[in-house]
């Protein structure tokens, strides 16, 4: 009756009692951190214990709730500023907006390139993963009502105003041709049919229409291979802000602190104990900034076959046996003073870019999938790429670094599956880490 979860990975279990309040919610561990086979339960205390005393020097009435996203919301609500523009909070987009954007604005970039854009045989397949990469892109956001930009409008502004708007906070409405010649990864999302929500046309003379954040469109007109024509059809700008700037720089810091520990510690349990709790506050930004996006709500029911007609029109069964018709459907937003998918909507489409290109300015150098061979991307998968040659990008362990996880040494049969690139990651990983028998 308390209602339980059902979730492939991190399941909840909710128990009540019949009278009084009391309950018992029971949780997987494994929405704050990854464990192996050595982890036992006392290393899982000691990662909270130091998650928990690392949080209070940052904020300093901090208490760890249930899950990483509503740690993270409750981090955030203790650093909205007390007096000025947003003390009473930052304005909640209509439900119109609210609308438009969860339906136009994807997440983590997933996908899986397959031969022939790639060999069937793989010289290696090598995994460079973004370090706490959304951290990188927290610090500006939209604020507020955002205005309309009607394509007409957009055409009639100097190239320094289009720019501006285009490297600031907002959402576009476009038409796309990918280049003659190009021979490269795709760059900017498209609706696609079936069980993907989203993919990324690359062939060239592909036109398609589609919504898309700023930076993606800004590295599609600049990246450094070779522009392509994009056609601003709408759009819609808002002031640029830095409502989460404070939160994700104490998190920041947390992290940082955590993985300082990690290295520096000299007993094993206390080390790896730190290392889970960075982890820790890895998931705590991640799943917090997805929980601002506030996905519409969805109610699950049954019907009594004999009462079919009686199905909600708008409702999509899931379910039926002899007896009982079960069905789902959409409730609208929950009317909450702190759902703001913008600013979910900027850091995926930021992180999205960063995938393809990131310029570090301590090194003057690029790194991202468009500063590779062409045919050497296998795979993106939200934060990290999958190549077969090894790149020399700058690693400093600051958020949005590349790090080198796998390195599997080929031939390789090129993966065609999720599953089976899955497998290939675990086992590239393990062979990078494992020394090499020279008996």
């Amino acid at each position: 009756m308390a209602g339980h979860f059902v979730h492939a990975r991190n399941p909840v279990a909710r128990y009540q009692r019949t009278s009084g309040d009391h309950h018992v919610e029971i949780r997987s561990v494994g929405e704050w951190f990854d464990l192996d086979q050595n982890d036992h339960p006392g290393i899982v205390r000691d990662a909270f214990r130091l998650l928990w005393e690392e949080l209070r020097r940052h904020f300093s009435d901090a208490v760890i709730l249930g899950s990483p996203s509503q740690t993270g919301r409750d981090l955030w609500t203790r650093t909205i500023p007390r007096r000025g523009k947003h003390a009473d909070g930052f304005p909640v987009l209509s439900e119109e907006l609210r609308g438009l954007l969860h339906a136009t604005a994807g997440q983590g970039r997933n996908e899986l390139l397959t031969p022939p854009r790639i060999p069937e045989q793989l010289p290696a397949l090598i995994e460079y993963d973004r370090t706490f990469a959304y951290a990188k892109h927290t610090w500006k956001s939209p604020v507020g009502a955002p205005r309309r930009v009607t394509g007409k409008t957009f055409a009639s502004w100097s190239a320094k105003e289009q720019h501006d708007a285009l490297y600031g906070c907002g959402h576009w409405h476009i038409r796309v041709t990918v280049p003659d010649g190009w021979n490269h990864v795709g760059l900017l999302p498209a609706p696609a049919p079936g069980e993907r929500a989203w993919h990324y046309p690359a062939a060239p003379g592909t036109t398609f229409t589609t919504w898309a954040g700023g930076p993606e469109v800004h590295t599609a007109l600049t990246n450094p291979i070779q522009p392509w024509k994009v056609e601003i059809l709408d759009g819609i700008l808002w002031e640029a802000g830095k409502p989460l700037d404070e939160w994700s720089k104490k998190l920041k810091e947390t992290w940082t602190n955590l993985s300082a520990q990690a290295h520096f510690q000299g007993d094993a349990q206390q080390a790896r104990a730190a290392h889970l709790a960075s982890r820790a506050v890895r998931s705590i930004l991640l799943y917090g900034i997805g929980s601002f996006a506030q996905r519409p709500r969805m109610v699950t029911g049954t019907t009594p076959r004999s009462m079919e007609r009686d199905v909600p029109p708008d409702a999509e069964i899931i379910g039926f046996d002899d007896e009982v018709i079960t069905w789902q459907r959409p409730t609208g937003f929950a009317r909450d003073p702190n759902a703001h998918p913008e600013w979910a909507a900027a850091i995926w489409s930021a992180a999205r870019a960063a995938l393809l290109t990131q310029y570090h300015r301590a090194d003057n150098t690029h790194a991202g999938a468009l500063h590779t061979a062409p045919g050497t991307v296998v795979a993106f998968r939200t934060d990290a790429l999958y190549l077969t040659q090894p790149q020399n990008w700058p690693y400093h362990h600051h958020p949005g670094d590349y790090l080198l996880k796998g390195h599997l040494t080929g031939p390789v049969d090129a993966p065609t599956s999720e599953e089976e690139l899955l497998a290939l990651r675990d086992t590239g990983r393990q062979a990078l880490t494992t020394p090499p028998d020279n008996t």
